[in-house]
């Protein structure tokens, strides 16, 4: 079997749900290829809490 050598797991976090006094956080967990792309993940992702699609960016 391969291994996913150059894969890693990321997790992203709402930016937009630390501003509003909404409970909850919104998270989602990918994954990316570190050789490719080596500056942090920025995607738009539905956020539940909110009830809205916002932007979503790479933790560490």
């Amino acid at each position: 079997m391969a291994r996913k050598g150059n894969r890693i797991q990321v997790i992203m976090e709402c930016t937009e749900h630390k501003t509003t006094g909404v409970p909850g956080i919104s998270r989602y967990i990918t994954t990316k290829n570190k050789k490719n792309t080596t500056e942090r993940l920025e995607l738009k992702k539905y956020n539940p809490y909110l009830n809205k699609v916002t932007l979503h960016k790479e933790l560490k």
